[in-house]
């Protein structure tokens, strides 16, 4: 199944890093005080180079679609389109697609209004002599990406003229998608409507020229596909019907996880729960087009949450309490023996991290999908902790932290000194300090993968984490700088893995 992918055939390793952390040279934000986060544009090529440099095969991030106003990647409204915010307007500018006057407007007036100038310009480009291939490039990919794209595009649209509010709050017969109703609304709409379809083919352009330099390179793209969606997403909206909702678009039930190591009351998600019979009954057709367009983005795929696929929390729709959730069955076998029949040999890896039982391994182990194992959380004192190095196996996907995880540092500061001392003990007593002590135990492990999250590499304390869950504050904004990157890190790496015989 998953690991018999050739890319889990060799001992790998990678880095954790989502493009928005990456540092901004933007043209267009020279001028502005505004934090700029990271694009598809050179600073992406730059951190390829330095990665590839390095002897690193394997890029990880974090989901890539739109995000709301939270900036949690894990809450998109659409499980297929790009983040508009990751276009790199250089590019654009580079291309011939917009002018110069579009890229300053990005610094001076709202980020709505710069990119509908963008896209006016880039329509009116399409219609010159030298815009002809684009023009066809651009039609084949509306070809291609209906399925989801029209869809996405009228519901971005109706988001901007109801002010933002929630899809089941517009009127009923937008709501309940009455077919006049949205064929009305589209005449209305085409400007809005046209500037996404712009943001969505130029997201998609720039990330397949980055992902071929990037493959070019030996570098493989690691995506991560969390197993639900937002409730105020295209998905839901479009196909409602394979959702928990009431008459009126309201979830029944919602998603979340009991209280464990990362929250004494349980994490409350407020992603509403599938309907797993009406999937069912047409072969899962919603999850194979998702999957679709994930593997035309990446080159392996995590699925975030993997433990529900077997069974999930189940909450009360009109309830914020986690712990007053249940435990439901899911039909995970019927699941992956469709993404298998539809996808052979498609690269998962499954997030069982948790609470997880025998079950959940089980159904993972069927499927022989590689799982993962976090090496900050191997050091409770108990010589069967899974985590702990002397218990991996060669299918294990080995990090030192992932996202939700405290930087290396930042972890080794927070320990109490017996359990510090249990780590140097377990590590032969070694002098290195953290977090290359952490990175190299990674990367000497039998598992075949190791990825490393940036701020490790980086060296970097606490006040760089990228998110704390179970909180909403100061999330998911943490970006790097070049001149945090010393000039002997990439040589260091290499002969860290040429080592542990990592190197491609």
């Amino acid at each position: 199944m998953a690991d018999k992918s050739p890319i889990f055939q060799r001992r790998t390793a990678g880095v954790l890093l989502h493009p928005t952390s990456l540092p901004c040279s933007e043209t267009c934000w020279k001028k502005n005080s505004k934090k700029a986060f990271g694009t598809l544009g050179k600073d992406a090529y730059y951190f390829i180079d330095l990665i590839a440099r390095a002897g690193l095969t394997i890029w990880q991030m974090l989901p890539t679609g739109p995000t709301q106003a939270d900036m949690s990647p894990y809450q998109s409204i659409s499980a297929h389109a790009g983040n508009p915010d990751l276009i790199s307007l250089d590019v654009l500018l580079e291309k011939g697609w917009i002018t110069a006057e579009n890229v300053q407007l990005v610094g001076e007036t709202s980020l709505p209004y710069a990119r509908q100038q963008c896209a006016i310009s880039f329509y009116q480009y399409l219609e010159t002599s030298a815009g002809a291939s684009t023009r066809q490039q651009f039609e084949n990919f509306c070809s291609q990406q209906h399925y989801w794209l029209d869809d996405f595009a009228l519901f971005s649209a109706l988001r901007v003229e109801f002010n933002g509010s929630p899809w089941n709050t517009w009127p009923v017969e937008l709501r309940k998608r009455n077919k006049n109703a949205l064929t009305n609304i589209r005449v209305k709409l085409k400007a809005i409507i046209d500037t996404v379809v712009f943001e969505q083919f130029s997201f998609f352009t720039q990330w397949q020229a980055l992902k071929s330099y990037a493959n070019q390179q030996g570098i493989s793209l690691f995506g991560d596909m969390p197993i639900f969606v937002g409730h105020d997403s295209a998905d839901v909206w479009a196909e409602q019907h394979y959702f928990q909702l009431d008459e009126h678009g309201n979830p029944l039930t919602v998603a979340g996880v009991p209280p464990d190591y990362f929250s004494e009351t349980g994490q409350h998600w407020g992603n509403p729960h599938y309907a797993w019979d009406v999937m069912a009954a047409d072969g899962f057709q919603w999850w194979l087009s998702r999957l679709r367009t994930q593997l035309q983005l990446f080159d392996l795929i995590r699925i975030d949450h993997f433990r529900g696929f077997e069974a999930y929390w189940e909450i009360p729709g009109n309830s914020h309490d986690a712990r007053l959730g249940k435990w439901v069955k899911a039909p995970g076998e019927a699941f992956l023996k469709a993404c298998f029949a539809a996808y052979p040999g498609l690269p998962l890896v499954a997030e069982n991290l948790g609470v997880i039982t025998d079950e959940v391994e089980a159904l993972r182990n069927q499927f022989e999908l590689p799982g993962m194992l976090v090496l900050q959380f191997a050091f409770d004192g108990n010589t069967n902790n899974p985590h702990l190095p002397h218990n991996h196996i060669r299918s294990d996907v080995i990090y030192t932290g992932t996202h939700d995880n405290d930087t290396t540092v930042g972890w080794y500061e927070s320990l109490p000194d017996e359990n510090r001392q249990q780590v140097k003990q377990y590590c032969f007593n070694s002098a290195d300090e953290m977090p290359w002590l952490l990175i190299e135990a990674a990367l000497a492990s039998v598992g075949r993968m190791a990825i490393i999250p940036m701020q490790d590499f980086l060296e970097l304390d606490g006040g760089h984490r990228m998110n704390m869950p179970g909180t909403t504050d100061k999330n998911w904004v943490w970006t790097f700088s070049w001149d945090q990157v010393e000039p002997t890190l990439a040589e260091r790496i290499r002969q860290l893995l040429a080592a542990y015989n990592r190197l491609r």
